[in-house]
């Protein structure tokens, strides 16, 4: 995984480095007083991306089900 920067311009993302075609991609946007990671925090995010593409997440849509089924 490699942190990359951008920004947005006229609607598009340009970004500092280039991907190869077909890179997968997660986007995290900054609010005004920025956007830092620790080393720990880069770890981390590593750890939970790869736990995603290993299959361990609940979709979306299985997640509202659940949070719906937990009114009373």
């Amino acid at each position: 995984m490699r942190v990359i920067t951008g920004r947005v311009v006229q609607g598009r993302i340009e970004l500092e480095e280039s991907l190869e075609e077909g890179t997968s991609v997660a986007i995290f946007a900054a609010d005004k007083t920025g956007f830092h990671l620790t080393n720990e925090d880069e770890e981390e995010l590593a750890s939970a991306l790869a736990a995603i593409r290993g299959g361990a997440f609940v979709d979306g849509r299985q997640l509202v089900a659940e949070l719906k089924a937990l009114k009373p």
